[in-house]
């Protein structure tokens, strides 16, 4: 799909308030509503828009550490983890890397006890790094087209 300037600001728009009226957004970027409607199906459609997600404080649901962890695997253990860490409750985002390591996960645990018991499981698998996130520096910036 070839993206114009109009696609470009209704994606920012989005990107920063996905429940964001379609009437807003025209106001924003100078179409009508409908016009915004039809594109912004358009841009589902075409998979430039993959959906639209909550985001839910994990503070406020008891996770109090945040981290990422990196998994060097074993010899024979990437594709068992693979297929295994799908089923870890505590991985909010995890993507397969280049680089020494293999995996990076974010995860979210309740205290260094559960992040001690996460860890064993992980250990199986094979070498762990973990980092400690302490805050946000860049939170879901919008995409932006080149």
């Amino acid at each position: 799909m070839k993206l114009d300037t109009i696609h470009s600001k209704i994606l920012e728009q989005l990107q920063i308030n996905a429940r964001i009226s379609n009437t807003a957004i025209a106001k924003q970027v100078g179409i009508s509503s409908p016009a915004v409607t039809e594109r912004i199906k358009k841009l589902e459609d075409s998979g430039v828009i993959e959906g639209y997600y909550a985001k839910v404080s994990h503070l406020e649901l008891g996770y109090h550490f945040r981290a990422l962890i990196t998994v060097r695997a074993f010899m024979g253990r990437l594709k068992p983890f693979l297929h295994n860490v799908q089923s870890f409750e505590e991985v909010v985002n995890c993507y397969r890397i280049t680089g020494n390591e293999n995996i990076v996960m974010e995860v979210v645990l309740n205290n260094q006890y559960h992040l001690e018991k996460f860890i064993d499981q992980l250990i199986t698998y094979g070498e762990t790094k973990t980092q400690i996130i302490l805050s946000n520096v860049v939170l879901n910036n919008p995409i932006l087209k080149k």
